[in-house]
């Protein structure tokens, strides 16, 4: 076994679907001096963090940021609009929808779980038909929450949380809607202004390039309305006090002051490549791993298109092959750390994460490496994924990159000189 002292030549290739790499710039931002929490120095930058981070959520209502993981922020959203007893709406999509519903039976809500059919189960996104019609069932409004994951991390299968909404709506219901983006955010397409999401729930270890120990609620007017009558039993989590430590950049409690050096720096990062940029590499990265897979032919997990993520994807294993021996194959032999199946798929995928900070040789090495495991462990592909991904990232550079200019240059004067370009 690896201790923790030896370490072998070159880097470790976390391809997790998070924690993600961190960058350098952020671990030099986090090795600064602490500073008071309570000094003038540290207002200026609780003020910057929170309307930085704000523009990641696309809104202009406060964003509750907490030293705690993502399940920490769950818990958050839920004991702050709701009381004991309360009926919640969730759907299972996969292991993290799972976890989200044993927490509120937990902390005492009476939890309905909509699923799809076995056959279907953990492989679909969200259903807002479904959701629909379940609200228009309930005459006397006893459900007043809907909890739904966006970006299901043991999946691969990114859900219309604007659909849910629209569902919310023409059901006529008032319910709250609750969302869990912890793995989305920075990296898909998030709106919780104009998607009218009254709690989104994200964590600071996939999309932001964090190490883990920052999450956040990000609220609605509607929201925070709900929070002044719930009844559940709360103190560390309670928004109030938070709030109104914010207006002046504070908290009412000792905050993490490095790592909000390092999301600061992080929000930095996003801001001056622009969030549109960062979510177009993601899209692209993603479509390059599916190439891949699609060319070994092996199955993705999600079973959706529309719904792929842009954060990670699952890899299905033929019937009779341990997913978790060929992840430990491939670590051991490339030193790649790959995701587990989780739950249900537990033995019978992988997930290779395409998140933060990343480039196209990261994904082609670590696509390499999974195409070496795979046949060192006797899977049989159809092609090599690898040849695949590499002629999708040569053909389709990155946005923003000079190759990307020439190619849009060369199309805009005809395909003779836009060949000439790619050759």
């Amino acid at each position: 076994m690896l201790k923790l002292d030896q370490h072998p030549s070159g880097r470790h290739f976390l391809q997790i679907p998070g924690p993600s790499p961190v960058p350098d710039r952020i671990l030099r931002a986090m090795s600064l001096p602490t500073i008071d929490h309570r000094g003038p120095e540290f207002s200026e930058l609780g003020l910057k963090v929170i309307g930085g981070i704000q523009k990641i959520f696309k809104t202009e209502h406060p964003v509750i940021i907490y030293p705690a993981s993502g399940t920490g922020a769950w818990e958050a959203a839920l004991s702050n609009t709701l009381s004991p007893g309360d009926a919640v709406l969730m759907f299972e999509t996969g292991h993290f929808a799972s976890l989200w519903k044993q927490m509120a039976l937990r902390l005492g809500l009476e939890p309905e779980f909509l699923s799809l059919p076995a056959s279907q189960s953990w492989r679909y996104g969200v259903r807002p038909q479904l959701i629909e019609e379940r609200l228009r069932r309930d005459g006397e409004h006893r459900i007043k929450a809907v909890c739904v994951v966006h970006n299901e991390t043991s999946t691969g299968v990114t859900s219309d949380i604007a659909a849910v909404r629209r569902a919310i709506d023409a059901a006529g219901h008032p319910a709250l809607l609750v969302v869990d983006t912890i793995s989305g955010l920075a990296s898909a397409d998030y709106r919780h202004d104009e998607w009218g999401v009254d709690v989104t729930v994200s964590g600071s270890q996939k999309g932001l390039m964090l190490p883990p120990g920052i999450s956040f609620n990000a609220l609605s007017p509607k929201a925070i309305e709900a929070s002044q009558r719930s009844l559940m039993p709360k103190s560390f989590w309670a928004w109030d006090e938070i709030l109104a430590g914010n207006n002046n950049g504070y908290w009412p409690y000792t905050p993490s002051t490095n790592l909000l050096y390092g999301l600061n720096e992080a929000l930095d990062m996003l801001l001056e490549e622009g969030l549109d940029q960062v979510l177009a590499r993601h899209e692209r990265w993603g479509e390059g791993v599916r190439r891949a897979v699609n060319a070994w032919g092996l199955e993705i997990q999600c079973q959706e298109p529309a719904l792929y993520s842009p954060v990670l994807t699952g890899v299905v294993m033929p019937e009779g092959v341990d997913a978790d021996d060929v992840r430990r194959t491939i670590y051991d032999r490339f030193d790649l750390s790959l995701g587990t199946g989780l739950g249900k798929a537990k033995g019978r995928m992988f997930r290779i994460g395409h998140l933060g900070d990343c480039n196209d040789l990261t994904l082609i090495a670590t696509l390499g490496g999974c195409e070496a495991g795979l046949k060192l462990c006797g899977v049989e592909l159809f092609g090599s994924g690898l040849q695949a991904a590499l002629e999708f990232f040569a053909d389709n550079p990155a946005p923003g990159t000079p190759a990307a200019r020439k190619l849009a240059a060369a199309a805009s004067t005809g395909p003779s000189q836009a060949g000439a370009v790619r050759a």
